[in-house]
C-alpha cells in the first residue's frame, strides 16, 4: 500500500477513534503499523523452493 494512502487511512481512523491528543497519536501508530503488515508477503512466498539432490552410484 502506498505510504500516502496508508497515512490518510490511519489519520482518519485515529481521528474517529481517538479521544485526546496522546490516544490519537497512539491509535495512528497502531493503524499505520497494521496497514504496513497487511502489505507484506507471507514468508512462505519469499523462501526459495528446496532443491532435491540425487546421488548417482
Amino acid at each position: 500500500m502506498n505510504n500516502f494512502f496508508r497515512g490518510i487511512i490511519a489519520a482518519y481512523g485515529a481521528k474517529k477513534l481517538g479521544g485526546g491528543c496522546f490516544s490519537t497519536v497512539i491509535i495512528f501508530i497502531l493503524i499505520w503499523v497494521a496497514l504496513g503488515k497487511c502489505n507484506q508477503q507471507s514468508r512462505a512466498q519469499t523462501l526459495p523452493m528446496p532443491v532435491k539432490t540425487v546421488v548417482c552410484k
